[in-house]
């Protein structure tokens, strides 16, 4: 995946009517769902046999397009994005883009390498594509280490097919992202920044608080760590420093990866306790305002089972679970911190106030 293909909107056109899903019977075949070992050897051959179809087909599909003179200079094998910045940077070059990128149709790209005096391999991120045709013994150019980094553009593939790797000048100056004004996530990480916690942050629009003026995140992995990787930062650093450490989560990220943090943190319990925030703004807002089981409401806005957040962790074993709104009751909320970081029990605080945006949103529901 590129940035820009992640990136890009274009005008659907609902070409044709929906269909109504179809039911089919449910047909046994354990040797190809359960890959206790005796069946996963044979697995692993018929994985082979396919991977070999795939390529052939591949190979006679019509996703390889070849574009250019039968013979050139110049040839560039490129795929999805890059393939436009390659046609604007060299449309003297004879240019084969590739549909799907694996199985490769190796066979077909040593065919097209022989009608060119050089190849050069246009790619974005690592030098997948060049590195499995270099294996195959076919003669193409990789890209320079200096274009493992960032994003391709036309510029910077016509400095890519001459090997130019002369350092760039640094970018200018931008506005960089942060929490929006009125964010109910704001007075959190001004508590925490101002009560100088070390803060195990988690994956979602409120990993901004690591940003000036808050400066409020220490570490931040993936969706889910922040209780695990706190938990470890209680376990190991000095008493004095381990009772400054608290974790952050979102509501939508609680519900998809931290409640087994929650379970551990009962289970394993670090002496000087640990406090969690689930940050419950009501909403996925990060990707767009989804709904999520602790909303009460599908994606199509209609009603279901919502989830308590507070039952769940109460049912867990927590000895002490909060529900504040930390900005209509900042001094409140303050005070309770301190007194939960001060106490050798495991904690949540759910700090409870709706993101505006999502307030807005529901008003046009």
């Amino acid at each position: 995946m590129t940035t820009r293909v992640c990136h890009a909107r274009s005008i659907v056109n609902l070409w044709k009517e929906n269909e109504e899903s179809v039911k089919k019977n449910y047909i046994k075949n354990i040797p190809e769902r359960v890959m206790v070992p005796a069946f996963a050897k044979k697995a692993h051959v018929r994985l082979y046999d396919k991977m070999k179809e795939l390529a052939s087909w591949n190979a006679a599909s019509d996703m390889i397009r070849i574009s250019g003179p039968e013979t050139a200079d110049l040839g560039i094998i490129c795929s999805g994005a890059a393939y436009q910045h390659a046609v604007e940077a060299a449309p003297e070059a004879r240019i084969m883009k590739l549909g799907m990128t694996w199985p490769l149709p190796f066979d077909k790209i040593a065919e097209f390498v022989k009608g060119n005096k050089r190849t050069v391999v246009v790619e974005e991120g690592e030098k997948f594509l060049a590195g499995k045709i270099l294996e195959q013994g076919i003669d193409v150019e990789a890209k320079g280490d200096i274009f493992l980094f960032g994003e391709l553009d036309v510029a910077k593939v016509r400095r890519l097919l001459v090997n130019d790797q002369t350092p760039e000048p640094p970018p200018p100056p931008g506005r960089p992202p942060q929490l929006c004004p009125g964010c109910p996530h704001r007075k959190v990480f001004e508590s925490l920044r101002d009560l100088e916690c070390i803060v195990s942050g988690d994956i979602g629009c409120y990993t901004l608080g690591v940003m000036p003026p808050f400066s409020a995140i220490d570490t931040c992995l993936c969706m889910g760590a922040s209780i695990g990787a706190g938990l470890g930062l209680r376990h190991t650093l000095p008493e004095e420093q381990a009772r400054k450490v608290v974790s952050v989560i979102g509501d939508s990220t609680f519900v998809h990866s931290g409640i087994t943090g929650i379970v551990e943190m009962v289970y394993n319990r670090p002496a000087t306790g640990h406090l969690v925030f689930i940050l419950d703004n009501s909403t996925t807002a990060m990707t767009g305002l989804q709904e999520n089981p602790a909303t009460g409401r599908h994606l199509n806005m209609s009603s279901t089972h919502q989830l308590d957040l507070e039952a769940l962790c109460k049912s867990i074993g927590v000895d002490h679970v909060d529900v504040i709104d930390p900005t209509a009751h900042h001094a409140e909320f303050m005070e309770l911190v301190k007194e939960r970081l001060a106490s050798n029990d495991v904690s949540v605080i759910i700090a409870r106030r709706p993101c505006i945006l999502q307030m807005k949103k529901l008003a046009k529901k």
